[in-house]
């Protein structure tokens, strides 16, 4: 055994270098910039740090933020565990075209994505002339910046949840309802205890990447000053108005919000961990059995 140990183990200076080789590269590329924020937006102290964050266009652009990321998460969770339930427990026809779907925001470009919404609900596309006649106004305003988010962030939460889905089965689910429970108690009380976790878990990935969407959204949005600024779109202005403690004191927002997403992430990972663990841990005589 001692033998066939060493055989699979790695020399220390290797598992030392990888290890430092990944440190390194956490640094570099995430730890250094995020410093790198928090220096620039403080570097004229916290009186014009604080200032910053209370100009009317930055509280807007946070609102609008915020805003938009709760308007796209009820849609999120309803898409998303509805898609999971169907593909996990059911089969077909058109399931694989609707797994193709889902992945549909990962393979198109966020501009794209934009751009195609343009061409449908913008003054010249295909819906434009009756949205105009209506009184209606997508593009260049918050509901077209609420559908692009929407799009880029749809297949988060479908796609942590089918794995987990299918790795659960429908043997608890059949069993609900051959003990006579309705449709809504079976959801309630047997699917959704089970996937609590990994819905948290696509939640926080969707939130995240609501919050930080930069293309898509800014190709629809009309960059209106207090109207349609987002906070990636606000940095992206000062920044370039050479407002560098303006663009940084936004930019430390978005960093702050990212640490309390992984925070989140991390503490989520670790609860679907410990469960697993248990559930492993009371199968194990069963399956001994």
């Amino acid at each position: 055994m001692s033998r066939s140990r060493r055989a699979t183990e790695e020399p220390g200076w290797v598992r030392y270098g990888l290890l430092a080789t990944g440190l390194g590269f956490l640094f570099f590329f995430l730890g250094l910039p995020l410093v790198a924020v928090f220096v620039e937006a403080l570097a004229q102290g916290l009186p014009a740090y604080l200032e910053a964050l209370r100009e009317p266009e930055a509280r807007s652009a946070m609102g609008l933020t915020i805003g938009i990321a709760l308007a796209v998460l009820p849609c999120n969770i309803v898409f998303g565990v509805a898609a999971a339930w169907a593909i996990a427990k059911f089969d077909f026809k058109g399931k694989s075209l609707l797994i193709t779907l889902i992945d549909l925001p990962f393979a198109v470009s966020p501009v794209v994505a934009g751009l195609i919404f343009i061409l449908l609900f913008g003054a010249q596309g295909t819906f434009g002339p009756w949205l105009a006649a209506h009184d209606i106004k997508i593009i260049f305003a918050v509901p077209g910046m609420i559908i692009a988010t929407l799009f880029i962030t749809f297949p988060f939460i479908a796609r942590e949840l089918i794995p987990l889905m299918q790795s659960q089965g429908k043997e608890e689910e059949e069993a609900a309802i051959s003990l006579g429970a309705s449709g809504w108690q079976m959801f309630w009380r047997v699917t959704l205890p089970n996937i609590k976790w990994g819905l948290l878990y696509g939640v926080i990935l969707a939130n995240a990447r609501a919050m930080g969407e930069f293309g898509a959204v800014s190709v629809v949005s009309g960059h209106i000053r207090g109207e349609t600024n987002t906070l990636p779109l606000h940095v992206e202005i000062l920044y370039n108005e050479y407002n560098q403690i303006g663009a940084f004191a936004a930019a430390s927002v978005l960093a702050l919000l990212a640490l309390v997403t992984l925070v989140a992430k991390t503490v989520v990972e670790w609860r679907m961990k410990k469960e697993t663990a248990m559930l492993n841990t009371v199968l194990a005589p069963e399956k001994t059995g």
